[in-house]
């Protein structure tokens, strides 16, 4: 009896995992997007040293660092420019990862 609860329980957690997944990638059309101008001044707003904003699966994604220098890339909603995920990189080439709606590095 344990085992068919403990695979419901893992078939949840992957459920769950999964639809968490979807809701990063963005799917909007485009012509509900911000422009590139409003996420530049959406990370600047914040102290971020903007170096590069390109897509990638249908969201934007902003390459910059923070005023300490420190480089990170953050996945931004192109409708809403809400933070749906951080990645920061770490001086020897490492990678850390913040998903919760973090606004700083």
């Amino acid at each position: 009896m344990k085992t068919p609860v403990r695979l419901s329980a893992l078939a949840l957690l992957m459920i769950t995992a999964v639809a968490a997944r979807a809701e990063e990638q963005c799917e909007a059309p485009t012509g509900q997007w911000q422009s590139r101008e409003a996420v530049r001044h959406f990370a600047e707003e914040r102290g971020w040293i903007v170096r590069r904003i390109k897509i990638d699966d249908g969201c934007y994604e902003i390459h910059a660092s923070d005023q300490n220098g420190k480089r990170f890339e953050a996945r931004i909603d192109p409708v809403k420019l809400t933070v749906l995920e951080i990645e920061t990189h770490d001086d020897h080439g490492g990678h850390g990862e913040h998903d919760d709606e973090a606004e700083k590095p």
